[in-house]
């Protein structure tokens, strides 16, 4: 078995005991800092090709309070999602036709699947190794390592839509961008989760790292904000429950404002272009898209109210 197999087979072994559906992180009512006060004076977002000036729409910065919540501690893993598919009769994320990680959905039906199957499936899933002379005990074990390797990593190409529908069935809400941006910043407004230098080997940014783009929830300990909230920066970015509009006390006008754009908020692994920058890794940068659409490097994580209980 190769190193990096291995790796990601402990991983898998680790994230099935330790991110579990109700590993939520508490964030306690008041204060924090939100937006920023930056402005483009070199005019890098036009040099860039941005689609929207850089930084108007998180002005002005101002400090919001908010009440207490609940946020997950770790994006939403494919193997959760999986659960709310089976249980639910939902669409699958398209690429999960692509990848076979369909046939995981049924892992009795892959037990039992005669050898000529496992070898058609196999050659779908590009198996990452020689498997001309594998008997069928040695091809399905591959299969299903395979199946392993992705489980814990943030499921993506899921639309807002989708993103809603699992968090209600777990009993959860989608966060608001505001309640987003305090648990990546903590109180004192830090621009990365970690403080306010950026450090491209922090996060699961644009270093090409893993196999599969994104990587396994939580395997980048330094991406961790003050309250403990994993993956806030990099990995992939997170669809909110809020309309793209403007800030309280904003004078920025922008036509892309209104109920057609949701909010994701972090930033997502990039393989190319200008998506690799810092800016679009800071914890206050908005980025707005259609609630129907599905992307590479976008899925998301829930949140809950808190109770007088808690």
């Amino acid at each position: 078995m190769k190193p990096f197999h291995l790796f990601f087979v402990l991983l898998a072994l680790c994230w099935s005991t330790l991110v579990r559906a109700e590993d939520m992180v508490l964030i306690p009512a008041g204060e924090f800092i939100l937006g920023s006060q930056q402005t483009d004076e070199r005019r890098r977002g036009a040099e860039f090709g941005s689609g929207k000036p850089w930084f108007l729409d998180e002005q002005p910065r101002q400090r919001m309070t908010l009440p207490a919540y609940y946020i997950d501690r770790f994006e939403v893993t494919n193997a959760q999602y999986r659960r709310f598919l089976v249980a639910t009769g939902r669409s699958l994320p398209s690429h999960w036709l692509e990848t076979g990680y369909a046939f995981s959905l049924d892992p009795e039906k892959l037990a039992a699947a005669p050898f000529t199957i496992l070898l058609k499936l196999a050659r779908v899933i590009n198996l990452d190794r020689d498997i001309r002379h594998m008997n069928r005990d040695e091809l399905l074990a591959a299969i299903q390592q395979h199946f392993a390797e992705l489980d814990p990593l943030p499921v993506n190409f899921v639309t807002w839509y989708d993103a809603e529908a699992y968090c209600h069935w777990a009993g959860k809400r989608l966060p608001s961008e505001f309640e987003w941006e305090k648990a990546a910043r903590g109180t004192q407004g830090l621009k990365f989760p970690w403080g306010n230098q950026w450090r491209e080997d922090y996060t699961n940014a644009s270093l090409g790292d893993w196999p599969h783009g994104t990587a396994p929830v939580g395997a980048h300990p330094k991406d961790r904000s003050p309250y403990g909230v994993f993956d806030l920066a990099g990995n992939v970015s997170e669809w909110t429950a809020s309309w793209y509009l403007p800030y309280p006390g904003s004078n920025y006008q922008s036509p892309l404002f209104g109920e057609h754009d949701k909010v994701a908020r972090g930033g997502g692994w990039s393989d190319s272009g200008h998506y690799a920058l810092a800016h679009f890794y800071r914890a206050a940068y908005r980025l707005n898209l259609k609630p129907n659409m599905v992307f590479k490097d976008v899925g998301f994580r829930c949140a809950r109210d808190a109770t007088t209980a808690d």
